[in-house]
């Protein structure tokens, strides 16, 4: 199925490849370079870079994801110390840490998680820190540890519908699961902000989205954020339908009278899309819906 050309982008370099020279000098992975992200100069152009740590091994095999699964490497207890140096180089502003799923850990990865996050904290205090976390098997000692650490927004992605569940994520996921978690996390800290996205275009019904983002509010979702799923390789899933721009407004418009607290949707829109310019805006207490609610 051919894109269509709303989806069809031009990534640029310029500051882009001066944040690529720190990157490599600290030994660090972002998603925005593995995923071939095409929002990287508009973070990276506004100090937000999204790090995916905990190594780039998942021991899950999610079908929309192209990330390499197998037994990974223990983690590097160096990584939160170069994550926090590569921040106050780069003189980042904002910054979203992610990782594989390591089931393999007794907690997740949740403690490694929290060290990133107070690493970074002591080198830049100014920076705010986004945790887009696994689910840790619902562990809430897990998820404790990684509140507890200071991040002022944490994510967890539902991805998809309820009945497309088992068959898009690994049988370890769940969409039970990751609605406890997301209700979890609100009530550890009511006052930190959740977000959780879904990718549209796996073949979901719009009673089913219009469902899921029930749930999600129901679990104190603040910052729901919907895309276009975008089939990495050929081993994954392949796309159902591509979504049209204005359909993309329509669920936005839809999500904001449900209630959240801010909306991003389109195409190219990823959970990390815009953070800094969402959290900034929630806590000046204006609304974060409707720049970017036709956005492709």
């Amino acid at each position: 199925m051919a894109k269509p050309e709303w989806l069809k982008v031009s990534v640029q370099g310029g500051a882009s490849d001066a944040v690529r020279r720190v990157l490599r000098e600290h030994g660090l992975a972002t998603v925005c370079e593995g995923a071939r992200c095409p929002n990287v100069p508009a973070c990276w152009g506004t100090g937000t870079a999204t790090f995916l740590i905990l190594g780039e091994v998942c021991t899950r095999a999610c079908r929309f994801c192209a990330v390499s699964r197998g037994k990974p490497l223990p983690p590097d207890p160096t990584e939160p110390e170069r994550l926090a140096q590569a921040v106050r180089a780069l003189r980042l502003r904002y910054v979203v840490l992610t990782s594989v799923d390591r089931d393999d850990l007794p907690d997740g990865g949740a403690g490694h998680f929290a060290r990133c996050i107070r690493a970074i904290k002591e080198a830049a205090p100014e920076v705010q820190v986004e945790a887009l976390i696994p689910d840790f098997a619902g562990d809430g000692e897990a998820l404790r540890a990684v509140v507890e650490a200071g991040p002022e927004v944490v994510g967890h992605n539902l991805e998809t519908v309820r009945r497309l569940t088992k068959l898009v994520r690994d049988r370890r996921s769940g969409y039970d699961l990751s609605l406890r978690v997301l209700g979890v996390l609100k009530d550890l800290r009511p006052g930190m902000f959740t977000k959780s996205s879904l990718l549209l275009g796996l073949g979901e019904e719009e009673a089913e989205v219009e469902e899921a983002l029930w749930d999600l509010k129901g679990a104190g979702v603040d910052i729901v954020v919907l895309g276009q799923y975008l089939r990495p390789t050929p081993r994954q899933l392949p796309v159902a339908r591509y979504v049209r721009p204005a359909e993309f407004a329509g669920w936005a418009e839809r999500a904001r009278r449900l209630g959240f607290r801010a909306v991003l949707a389109g195409p190219l829109v990823r959970t990390s899309f815009r953070a800094a310019q969402v959290y900034e805006e929630l806590t000046c207490g204006s609304s974060s819906t409707s720049p970017f609610a036709t956005r492709p």
